[in-house]
């Protein structure tokens, strides 16, 4: 990304002369003749760094000073430039809240090195310690200035799905491999002119020419299941999920690691501010996500008109169990959960209504038609987001997550621990 530098200066030649001296490919430079003015560029592109003149009107220190409490919560650089070369101006502007201060007539190479050296020691300050990438905090400024750019621009908000999962498992040295691994994938896609960030943990954030964005989402759905095989060891890749660690008899099971990644651009709406842009890509990237399957999903008119989607949180648990009492009993602790609850005997009795979960007894030892049902309801399509728990007396986890169950909980099992499984697995 760009850099912002904003000169507030009275002076057209200087300030133009300035302007020419720092402007190269990545940093930007904006002019301003007053305060007033400055504060709306202030707004609009949270500047890296300001350099104020002493031909304001006001006394320099006074005006660094309300600078600085204008900025306070964005914190930019702030230079003073002055004509004075008292050692008392000096300190009382530094005291103020400015940064530096620069003698006029400045050196220009010098003046140069100057801004170059602070805008790179803030550029590294924002620096991901993990990822060696912009933190959160720079990446929502990057958002805020491509709002105000008269250009074809496009978001991409890039996460890996189930990291938490794999970094449980895995341990934390393994989870900053497959990071610094999709990091360097991402960035050989780039150009210079592009802005590459960190959102989260497992979120990363593109700012691009809206033309290349879906290129770009394509190459890296691609390019991330090419490499996610070497990510697990042969026991978790012979098995086909991941075998989360737990309770000694109790099981869960978790997809692998895949790249979700929902794009926005300003084709179809002008957006007002960053919240609004960054909720627009909040809600298309979880359209984008699919349970265990890379993918990418980009707004077409459709999608982005209002009312085009429902926010309705699914809360409906269905209980399949043989034993009438132990059904009654479930059932009424999820109602009292404030879970939309229905009990029944087999798949024909669900319909085409999709629950969150299914909470599915696996049957006698001897038969296991519990299993049967489970596979059942696991290849079909209408519950592909559905959360399978299957409960039995059979103590074997690998048989029944192998059955497509993402839960195993041995009977007799605490119903509390029941509660806190569902809760962990649905929110």
């Amino acid at each position: 990304m760009q850099s912002v530098t904003l000169i507030i200066d009275k002076r057209q030649e200087l300030s133009t002369k300035y302007r020419k001296l720092l402007t190269y490919e990545t940093n930007t430079v904006l002019i301003s003749k007053d305060l007033i003015s400055a504060m709306k560029i202030i707004q609009d592109k949270e500047p890296d760094l300001i350099i104020i003149s002493d031909s304001v009107d006001n006394d320099l220190s006074d005006y660094c000073k309300k600078l600085r409490a204008l900025t306070y919560n964005m914190r930019p650089i702030i230079i003073a430039t002055s004509k004075s070369a008292d050692i008392q101006d000096r300190l009382d502007v530094l005291q103020s809240g400015a940064d530096d201060f620069i003698s006029e007539p400045v050196n220009s190479e010098e003046f140069v090195m100057r801004i170059k050296a602070h805008l790179r020691r803030e550029f590294e300050s924002n620096l991901d310690s993990k990822k060696f990438l912009p933190g959160r905090n720079y990446s929502l400024r990057a958002l805020k200035r491509i709002i105000s750019e008269n250009k074809f621009w496009a978001a991409m908000l890039v996460s890996i799905e189930n990291f938490s999962n794999y970094k449980e498992n895995y341990t934390e040295l393994a989870s900053d491999k497959v990071i610094q691994t999709y990091s360097a994938i991402i960035q050989s896609t780039l150009s210079e002119n592009d802005y590459f960030g960190s959102l989260a943990d497992n979120q990363f954030l593109i700012i691009t020419d809206g033309i290349k964005a879906e290129k770009i989402g394509n190459f890296l759905t691609f390019a991330f299941d090419s490499v996610a095989s070497k990510f697990y060891s042969p026991q978790d890749t012979k098995r086909g999920f991941m075998l989360m660690r737990g309770d000694e008899f109790a099981g869960r099971r978790s997809n692998f690691v895949h790249t979700t990644i929902g794009i926005v651009t300003n084709e179809f709406i002008q957006y007002k501010d960053s919240t609004q842009l960054l909720h627009a890509l909040g809600q298309i990237h979880k359209m984008a996500d699919l349970p265990n399957k890379s993918n990418y999903l980009i707004e077409r008119p459709k999608i982005t008109a209002e009312n085009a989607t429902s926010n309705e949180i699914n809360n409906k648990i269905f209980i399949i169990e043989e034993d009438e009492a132990m059904t009654l009993l479930l059932k009424t602790i999820f109602d009292l959960q404030g879970y939309d609850v229905k009990t029944m005997h087999n798949i024909e009795e669900i319909g085409e209504t999709t629950p969150a979960m299914i909470i599915l007894d696996a049957g006698s030892p001897e038969t296991l038609k519990g299993l049967e049902l489970c596979q059942e309801i696991r290849n079909n399509c209408l519950f592909i987001r559905t959360k399978i728990v299957v409960t039995s007396v059979l103590h074997d986890k690998e048989l029944i997550l192998n059955a497509g169950a993402d839960l195993y909980i041995p009977k007799p099992y605490e119903i509390s621990s029941l509660i806190r499984w569902v809760e962990e697995i649905l929110s």
